[in-house]
């Protein structure tokens, strides 16, 4: 019965992750189905703590957009950028990392994409080498961004360990930055110069390509209240830190002669939605604007993907665990390292890192992997760089102009590829000797 199990589990993730968006969550929910009536499956209890936690950072990340605060970021970002143009190639990377860990998502990334292409092309910098790193830099950002889908789901699993959101960020915050650094040194030497590049060239000759792409000749007025949702929800990040790292200042009661304290998922939703109210309140944002952003509609369907893929994949693993104990639980007890395959390889599939973590972690756990250990792994849920069709790759490709970011002959031969594995590659084994120092 596993096979066939495992068989509709992975055929719900197959089918979900062709759909594509919600895609993800509603095969889930079929595949749970099918488990719960047709093989007996007891199903677990759905991840709602996660999912709620999910909805308020979204909410306020929405806000924030619609507010203009991220318009106000790609300016700053923008200004940086053209300042050090030959750097493009790390510091483009940077830019998106930085994003991603203060917004939670990488979807902000497309606001930021064509400007490391305009830069790039202008200072004939190989756009391939910056977009590529920027890319990978902007998925690394969500397992280093306290108020991502994916920390917020392990820090929920980890909990009861006795780790907080502090352990998780000193750990995963250097390993994935050197990690991408490491991804930007070989991304800066792919491919030929774009001088010397024989599609771009051809592209200048027939006429099709206009070099320089024309600049704002006046300077961009960004509104106070754009600037003002910025700093308010760079707030409600730093107030989540400090009450994930310092548990006295969250509030307590005692009943009974027990005491109960705010638990973080809590911590962070009221935080979360309190500063979603801040920037409605205090910077114009358009309540229409922030449910229809890019951002929110991306958070959605997260919520989503979590609901039904997490629920199905914790009910498909608790259900088999004396099978999965029998054949896995020495092996992966004496090379913990080794989980990290599997984390990377179902985060191909599902286009995940929270719906990976969510999916997989509680059965790593299970198997008697040390809690330590997810966290110094964490950065391979990492993995949906592989096939090239993820929205922010599809959008890299496009906004390159020159044509030098592309997918191979092969598919799988692409300008993401040798990045992506050198800065994830990197940036477990970097966890993992972290973890084993400090923990």
């Amino acid at each position: 019965m596993f096979w066939l199990e495992l068989l509709v589990v992975l055929l719900a993730i197959f089918l979900g992750a062709r759909i594509g968006g919600i895609g993800l969550g509603v095969m889930g929910a079929l595949g749970l189905a099918v488990l719960v009536f047709v093989f007996g499956l007891q199903p677990s209890v759905p991840p709602v703590d996660v999912m709620l936690m999910i909805v308020a950072v979204v909410t306020a990340a929405g806000a924030l957009q619609a507010a203009g605060g991220l318009d106000y970021l790609v300016h700053l970002a923008e200004k940086m950028l053209r300042k050090n143009p030959k750097q493009i190639t790390f510091y483009g990377p940077l830019v998106t990392y930085l994003f991603t860990i203060v917004a939670g998502t990488g979807h902000v990334s497309y606001s930021v994409l064509p400007v490391i292409a305009e830069v790039a092309t202008d200072t004939r910098v190989r756009p391939e080498r910056p977009m590529s790193i920027a890319v990978i830099a902007s998925q690394q950002g969500i397992t280093a961004s306290p108020i991502s889908a994916a920390t917020v789901a392990l820090l929920g699993m980890l909990s009861p360990f006795g780790y907080t959101l502090t352990d998780i960020l000193m750990v995963a915050i250097p390993s994935t930055l050197v990690g991408v650094f490491a991804g930007a040194l070989f991304a800066s030497r792919m491919g030929k110069e774009l001088d010397k590049d024989p599609e771009f060239l051809a592209k200048l000759e027939d006429g099709s390509f206009s070099f320089l792409a024309k600049k704002p000749d006046h300077e961009v007025v960004i509104p106070f209240t754009a600037k003002l949702s910025v700093y308010l929800f760079l707030l409600g990040t730093i107030l989540i830190v400090l009450f994930g790292s310092v548990e006295s200042l969250r509030p307590s009661w005692e009943s009974n002669g027990v005491k109960t304290m705010l638990g973080m998922p809590e911590a962070i939703e009221v935080i979360m939605l309190s500063i979603a109210a801040a920037i409605l309140l205090f910077c114009k944002a358009s309540v229409d604007k922030t449910v229809k952003g890019s951002v929110f509609i991306a958070g959605v369907q997260a919520v989503i993907a979590i609901f039904g893929i997490a629920w199905m994949g914790d009910t498909f693993f608790k259900g088999n665990m004396p099978f999965l104990e029998a054949g896995l639980k020495s092996m992966v007890t004496a090379y913990p390292w080794l989980f990290s395959f599997a984390l990377f390889v179902l985060s191909i599939l599902l286009y995940s890192q929270a719906a990976t973590v969510r999916a997989l972690v509680p059965f790593g756990l299970g198997l008697g992997i040390p809690a330590a250990s997810m966290i110094g792994m964490f950065p391979s849920v990492n993995g949906y760089f592989f096939i090239p069709n993820y929205p922010t790759i599809v959008a890299a490709i496009n906004f390159d102009r020159t044509g030098t970011t592309r997918i191979g002959r092969w598919v799988l031969n692409h300008s993401f590829m040798i990045p992506g594995l050198v800065a994830t590659v990197v940036a477990v084994a970097i966890g993992l000797l972290l973890t084993s120092i400090i923990f």
